[in-house]
């Protein structure tokens, strides 16, 4: 009979007494510091996933700003092309999530596959760039409403009072239980996408003078100097799909559900957003998508379905996307405040960020964690911006971009280091030879998405639309570089002052079946 291997080698002579016998991680020390299990089905953290990714936000917001800025026609085919990187990513991905259970998903798969200094170093990043994508989307919510004020109250209303609005809402939510927390986030997220599959079929119905051309699909129109920046836009786009693993504590069957959603999110991201693109490129015509974009930014889709689907139709387009990004802003949020649930359950934060709220099951603690981050990034910007007194432009160009920017180089290099660390778990378990094609996928995944990481790096500056020798061009990625130093710095600290705290980095629950096994055995 095969011996059976301990889980994890990481939990000493502990491990022994607590497999024997399943420990209540809420009853530890009477606090309640685990996530509520069976909250979410496929369905439900479907919906939670797929709308970080905006659906609306990116058509309107991202797409004219690859084609007008980026000078990029084919980005039809890069959404193609970048869902099949992301779908390698996966493979391993969504194994390592059948074998690790835990809020902190990428810092955990990390310090499980690379160790726990490596995962004290990703678990900043984590925090950083999610909570930078999150602040950003508040930027652009304010200047979309102040705009309606504008056109359908003749009223002006500075861009951060909505703004500092949605943070309280937002954090408000993030209080509630996950599982109404994603009705929400499904209604809005259902009606998004129905609204630009309106329009596609429009555009696809009456389109420009170049006809239903798929030249957008050649090859051809990927080449130019923006490419860089328009794979840090694209994939920008994807972001939410790899926060399936952040919820498996609060699902049904998390080794089925978590990797289901993240493949069929992953799926639906790429060929939605592929035909929409495609669609824009029918409208204006693929000759014209470049000049129309860069002559109307964000305000291309409205122009084209106030064409062709009238203004009414258009009135409602701008209602729906503030309620889209609205969508994003609370995903994002409860994203990282389970990071911080998370690192706090271990050690890596202070222990009141380790425990949920006794009514509700939410991480409370980190949720207004991010409420207060939040509110601080959005008045430093308000008070802070060099933009003209008045200008209603300075939090789409400033905020937005600049922390959008940081937040996808930050998440795309934690999914690089998450595809390698896949490859040494499983190498350091024994059973590489089991999971050699899994293993294969996320090595081809890894080197392409390290690839996409240098290539923003490089062009950072034209992708915060800095001049040549801004500092921008190294300060802003210059922040997740900091938050990668600080946090493999903290994590050698733990390792020397805490050896303790440092081996249950990645360990979750596990962590506290430790401490009741120490507990509970005195003189070991």
């Amino acid at each position: 009979m095969r011996r059976r291997r301990a889980p994890n080698t990481r939990c000493w002579r502990y491990w022994g007494r607590v497999a024997a016998g399943p420990a209540d991680a809420r009853s530890y020390k009477g606090q309640d510091r685990a996530l509520r299990a069976d909250r979410l089905g496929t369905a439900g953290l479907l919906l939670s996933v797929l709308a970080a990714s905006a659906p609306l936000m990116v058509v309107a917001g991202v797409m004219p700003t690859t084609f007008g800025v980026m000078g990029i026609v084919g980005q039809p085919l890069l959404f193609v092309i970048l869902g099949a990187v992301l779908a390698l990513f996966s493979i391993g991905y969504a194994e390592m999530s059948r074998h690790v259970h835990n809020a902190g998903a990428f810092y955990a798969y990390i310090a499980r596959g690379l160790g726990p200094t490596a995962g004290a170093g990703a678990s900043l990043v984590a925090l950083v760039a999610y909570s930078a994508m999150q602040v950003g989307v508040y930027g652009i919510l304010g200047f979309e409403i102040s705009g309606l004020f504008a056109t359908y109250l003749d009223t002006e209303l500075a861009w951060w009072i909505p703004a500092l609005a949605a943070v309280a809402l937002t954090g408000g939510l993030g209080w509630l239980k996950i599982d109404l927390n994603a009705k929400v986030l499904g209604v809005l997220l259902i009606i998004e996408v129905l609204l630009v599959v309106v329009f596609d079929l429009a555009a696809l119905g009456k389109p420009g003078p170049e006809g239903l051309s798929l030249h957008a699909f050649n090859p051809e129109t990927l080449t130019g100097a923006g490419l860089g920046t328009a794979l840090c836009f694209c994939i920008a786009a994807f972001v939410g799909f790899e926060q399936s693993p952040v919820y498996a504590e609060e699902t049904s069957k998390p080794h089925i559900v978590v990797s289901r959603v993240m493949f069929l999110a992953v799926g639906f991201v790429a060929l939605f957003f592929a035909l929409s693109a495609w669609a824009l490129t029918v409208a204006t015509g693929p000759g014209e998508v470049v000049k129309a974009s860069a002559e109307a930014g964000p305000g291309l889709l409205f122009q084209l379905t106030e064409s062709r689907l009238g203004t009414t139709f258009t009135d409602v387009l701008h209602v729906l996307f503030v309620s889209g990004m609205f969508a994003a802003m609370l995903s994002f949020h409860n994203v990282v405040s389970r990071y911080a649930f998370a690192m706090g359950r271990e050690g890596l934060l202070p222990a009141a960020f380790g425990r949920t709220n006794a009514g509700t099951g939410a991480p409370a603690t980190g949720s207004l964690l991010q409420t207060v981050v939040s509110v601080v990034v959005v008045l430093a910007f308000a008070f802070t911006d060099d933009m003209p007194v008045g200008d209603p432009t300075a939090p789409v160009l400033h905020l937005f971009t600049w922390m959008g920017s940081v937040g996808a180089l930050g998440v795309t290099l934690l999914m690089a280091t998450a595809s390698f660390a896949v490859i040494a778990f499983f190498v350091r378990r024994g059973t590489a030879g089991a999971q050699v094609w899994r293993l294969v996928a996320a090595g081809l995944a890894g080197v392409a998405l390290l690839a996409i990481a240098v290539y923003t790096v490089r062009d950072f500056g034209v992708l915060v639309g800095a001049e040549e020798g801004s500092a921008l061009s190294w300060a802003l990625p210059g922040i997740i570089a900091a938050a990668v130093v600080v946090g493999l710095v903290y994590g050698l600290v733990l390792r020397s002052t805490r050896p303790e705290v440092h081996a249950r980095i990645g360990l979750g629950n596990e962590a506290f079946r430790l401490d009741q096994a120490a507990e509970s055995t005195p003189g070991d």
